[in-house]
């Protein structure tokens, strides 16, 4: 009986969606600092979604780098919250992020990697007309100082289908 309570509890905890950005990000690990790590991905997710280039940032050390699909680059806190108010402010203006997956692998008990996949949709082009939905792929690097994890790296790409 115990073996089957722990069965419904496993697969309850797997099917149960942990990102409220409206994606399911399947569990590939059940650790305490794997979830406070994808915790962290949806904050950015959410902070994305609400075109707020400066909560966005604030998940970041201050030594960041983040490279966008467009090969942009934005290095520090400061660089990385203009850069995105621009994005915000003009191409992305519409656009929402869906989270599909998260995985994350440990590199080191205080470092990790972190592949998001997630659907884009709302972004325009330089002319003005809508793209149609894409998906991304982001390889960000995790750090944890003083207990919190930070992105410290984050690498954008367009998946293709």
């Amino acid at each position: 009986m115990k073996r089957i309570a722990f069965l419904m509890f496993f697969t309850a905890m797997l099917a149960t969606p942990l990102c409220n950005s409206g994606g399911i990000a399947q569990t590939h690990s059940t650790s305490p600092e794997a979830a406070a790590i994808k915790a962290l991905m949806v904050e950015a997710t959410d902070a994305f979604n609400s075109h707020d280039a400066k909560a966005w940032a604030h998940l970041c050390t201050p030594d960041a780098q983040l490279v966008t699909v467009r090969g942009e680059s934005m290095k520090g806190v400061a660089e990385i919250e203009k850069g995105l108010a621009t994005i915000f402010d003009g191409r992305g203006r519409a656009a929402r992020l869906k989270t599909l997956d998260i995985a994350v692998r440990f590199v080191r008990p205080d470092v990790a990697l972190a592949h998001v996949m997630n659907e884009m949709s709302g972004v325009t082009a330089s002319d003005g007309r809508a793209l149609p939905p894409h998906r991304e792929l982001s390889v960000r690097v995790v750090v944890k100082e003083q207990g919190a994890w930070r992105i410290t790296a984050f690498h954008n790409t367009i998946v293709q289908p």
